[in-house]
C-alpha cells in the first residue's frame, strides 16, 4: 500500500455541477497519482504510475 501522507488533494474543475460529488487526484507524490472518491476522503485510493494515469486521461479525453 502506497504512503499516501502528504498527498495534495484536487478536484477536476468540471466537478461543479455535479453537486462537487466526484473523484480527487493526487499527482504531487513522487512516482504514483492516487485516486479517491471525493464523498469518502477517508477511504481507499487507487494508486497509477504516472505513465498509466497519463495513458488513462489521454485516452478518457478522446
Amino acid at each position: 500500500m502506497a504512503d499516501l501522507t502528504g498527498a495534495q488533494w484536487r478536484k477536476s474543475s468540471r466537478s461543479a455541477g455535479n453537486g462537487g460529488e466526484c473523484v480527487e487526484v493526487a499527482d504531487n507524490l513522487p512516482g504514483i497519482v492516487a485516486v479517491r472518491d471525493s464523498k469518502d476522503p477517508a477511504g481507499p485510493a487507487l494508486t497509477f504510475t504516472p505513465t498509466a494515469w497519463a495513458t488513462f486521461t489521454r485516452h478518457t479525453k478522446r
